[in-house]
């Protein structure tokens, strides 16, 4: 390599000195200076001039080997071509121009390399968990190997990184291998080794690149079988007849084929399946051996060994459903017996009192029957079965409990449910039997409320009808709740939970009208011809129907509506009155009372006087205002003047002036006012003075005057007399004279 950089630099002189001498034309090489080929490629290298119409070029090594390479020459470019590339080819090019009496000439150093493969991974084996492995990463035909940079991964781990710098004896295609060695885990199962190569080669030490080609093999990770276990249902040990099932599994990566065998005498085993469950029925006594189950993969395999024992059946005798069974009355109840371990037993059925079976016997091989039909009380007992075998006699029984149940309680309310009213809730269970075994019990919303067990004892079997009674106060909170009668019936050792039959009763509280609101739009009090809206309201439950009623003169009610709003247009004086609103429901009835006032505008007013508008000095008048409308009309008298009105006092609007005067004469005014309104009449009294004294003391009036002066006393004395003389009995004058008066 020294001795290649010597000559570089003196052909680089030489061409600096041609330069010197003639700077006519320039030459120029490409690429210019250095160039890298790899072994078999193709490459060209291209020397051309300019400023020279018709140059002459010559190419040669720099140590004057052969070129190996073609040259093509075109007006003023030349090229030399070299293909394949080869290790001849590893030089340094010089191009040297000729231009009359001008030469350039400029070099091309020329550098091979061979990286022409991926790089191969290797293994040594398969990959198994726990055991080492080898792994081998090839790189072949590399040159130059000293540039040589091999890292080997497991996944993102490094394992081993290797660099090639033993020195080259002659220029060759090597193949470099990095070996590495690892023990498997169950954690690498998805990585990947990965061997990456670079080949160092500068063509420019300010940006060198490594040349790199990588290899990747997933690691298929295998775990032998283990953990191979076996098991056996219902037992090891079985009797003739039975059946097995035998279940096997072993752990592994790939997961294990299964496949079972048995165990002969003479050690050789016999295949059975390839399933990993082995079913064997009706078992004989040959049957009797060891079992194997073997796990196997492509790595390795496992087993596991289990021994059966097959058993002689015994004469066995079994009596359903049983020992004892709970039928309800008048279903039916087929009582079995049946045998095994015998071919052909006979049977006999009987009661242990030896009482009539009153039922049907059915036999056929190992069993039999007895059908017991729509059964009753009389059908209480215990039932014994006998078989025979032979010499060999079994006998079992069942006892057979009946029972009646045969309907859900039935709850009855003794009235209507009404808030803050007791009542009282009954609950009946109907022809039960056993009474003696029934609890009942009410509840509320899962409450119990009160429950009852009948205990008394019975001389005699017959259905009952059974209850329980229960008073309460309901409550509006109760409304939606569920009230519940469970009845329960403990059949004692039969069954370990009792038989149960349950009603349901959804509580509606019935709540009665409270006093109802009433609202009067735009008032109680109106004008007539207007109109008004009774709007009426009542709380309770069932909603309260709203009734409308008019409550007349002697007292009885109108009905009117039954709507809740009862509406008046253009209202009259007839229809004022008292106005009745009912909220009713079927837990009782409230009432509202509102009075309806009509007021009109005053009218018909009349003012008058009496005797007559025109009356002289010293007369009586009347003056009388009257208005025909209803009460609540205020009536006011004036009488007129200049300087001001003059309020009269008046009496149901009657004003009497006793001994008229002059001054009494003028216009008098009657106003008739209500809150509707008001309205004036109004009249002229007019008082005439009298002519003279004469016409008041007149000779007749004169006469009349004294002789009333002398009769009234003397009619007043004989009066006084007659009283006195009544009360004595007798009348005397003398008497009477005597008398002080």
């Amino acid at each position: 390599m020294p001795g290649k950089m010597v000559a570089i630099f003196g052909a680089l002189k030489l061409l600096w000195t041609v330069f010197a001498v003639s700077q006519a034309f320039k030459i120029e090489t490409s690429p210019d200076s250095r160039t890298l080929a790899q072994i078999g490629d193709s490459i060209s290298l291209t020397c051309s001039t300019t400023d020279c119409e018709s140059p002459s070029f010559s190419w040669r090594t720099q140590i004057d080997s052969p070129l190996n390479a073609k040259v093509i020459n075109e007006r003023t470019t030349s090229m030399l071509t070299m293909d394949p590339v080869s290790f001849d080819n590893e030089h340094s090019y010089l191009c040297t121009a000729t231009c009359g009496s001008g030469k350039l000439e400029k070099g091309i150093q020329v550098e091979i390399y061979s990286f022409p493969k991926d790089p191969e991974i290797r293994l040594s084996g398969p990959v198994e968990v726990g055991k080492p492995i080898t792994a081998q990463c090839v790189v072949p035909d590399v040159y130059p190997f000293d540039r040589l940079e091999v890292d080997f991964l497991k996944g993102n781990q490094l394992m081993k990184t290797q660099d090639f710098l033993e020195d080259m004896e002659r220029k060759s295609l090597e193949t470099k291998s990095v070996e590495v060695t690892f023990t498997p885990v169950i954690e690498d199962i998805g990585k990947a080794l990965v061997c990456r190569a670079k080949l160092h080669i500068d063509i420019d030490e300010m940006d060198s690149v490594p040349k790199e080609r990588e290899a990747t093999k997933d690691l298929q990770v295998y775990i032998s079988p283990q953990n191979t276990v076996i098991s056996v249902q219902p037992s090891t040990r079985l009797q003739e007849g039975d059946s097995v099932t035998m279940t096997c599994s072993s752990q592994g990566l790939p997961a294990p084929e299964i496949f079972w065998s048995k165990k002969l005498e003479n050690e050789n085993l016999q295949p059975l399946s390839g399933n990993s469950t082995l079913t064997l029925i009706a078992m004989r006594i040959e049957d009797s051996g060891i079992y194997v189950c073997e796990g196997a993969n492509l790595i390795g395999r496992h087993r596991k060994e289990v021994e059966l024992i097959v058993e002689e059946k015994p004469f066995t005798m079994d009596i359903s459903p049983g020992p004892r069974v709970a039928a309800q009355i008048g279903e039916t109840v087929v009582l079995t017996c049946s045998v095994t371990g015998c071919e052909s037993p006979s049977f006999s059925w009987r009661t242990q009192i030896d009482s009539p079976l009153r039922g049907q016997v059915s036999s056929a091989r190992a069993k039999s029957t007895l059908t017991l039909s729509s059964v009753s009380l009389e059908n209480e007992h215990s039932y014994l079965c006998m078989a025979t075998c032979g010499p060999k006699k079994q006998e079992k029984g069942i006892q057979v409990d009946l029972y009646s149940f045969p309907r859900d309680p039935e709850i009855e309310m003794s009235g209507l449910l009404v808030s803050g009213r007791p009542i009282t809730v009954n609950c009946t269970v109907p022809y039960v039997y056993p009474f003696d075994h029934l609890e009942i019990e009410l509840l509320k919303e899962g409450t119990i409320l009160m429950s009852k067990h009948f205990l008394e004892a019975t001389d005699r079997k017959s259905l009952e009808t059974k209850s329980l009674d229960m008073t309460f106060t309901p409550t509006t909170e109760d409304t939606g709740k569920a009230l519940v009668c469970l009845a329960k019936l403990h059949m004692g050792e039969m069954e370990s939970e009792p038989k149960q039959r349950q009603s349901t009763h959804t509580l509606y509280v019935n709540v009665p009208p409270k006093e109802p609101t009433v609202l009067v739009t735009p008032s109680s009090i109106l004008e007539e011809g207007s109109s008004v809206n009774m709007t009426c309201f009542s709380d309770g439950f069932p909603d309260p129907k709203i009734l409308w009623s008019r409550q007349l003169s002697n007292g009885t009610l109108q009905p009117l509506s039954e709507n809740t709003t009862l509406t008046l247009v253009s209202t009259k004086v007839e229809d004022a009155g008292i106005y009745v609103c009912k909220g009713t429901n079927q837990a009782g009835i409230s009432a509202k009372e509102v009075e309806l006032i009509v007021q009109v505008f005053p009218k018909d007013i009349q003012l008058k006087a009496f005797p007559s508008e025109s009356v002289k000095e010293g007369d009586t008048v009347i003056i009388s205002c009257t208005c025909g409308n209803v009460p609540e009309t205020w009536v006011i008298l004036k009488k007129k003047a200049e300087t001001g009105d003059t309020v009269l006092r008046s009496i149901d609007g009657a004003y009497t002036i006793r001994k008229a005067q002059l001054e009494d004469a003028g216009v008098y005014e009657c106003e008739s006012k209500n809150k509707v309104g008001s309205q004036l009449r109004s009249l002229t009294l007019d008082v005439k003075g009298r002519e003279n004294i004469k016409d008041y003391f007149s000779p007749e009036l004169l006469v009349l005057y004294c002789a009333s002066s002398l009769i009234i006393p003397a009619i007043g004395m004989t009066i006084y007399f007659a009283r006195k003389a009544n009360m004595k009995g007798s009348y005397s004058l003398v008497d009477a004279q005597k008398s002080k008066v």
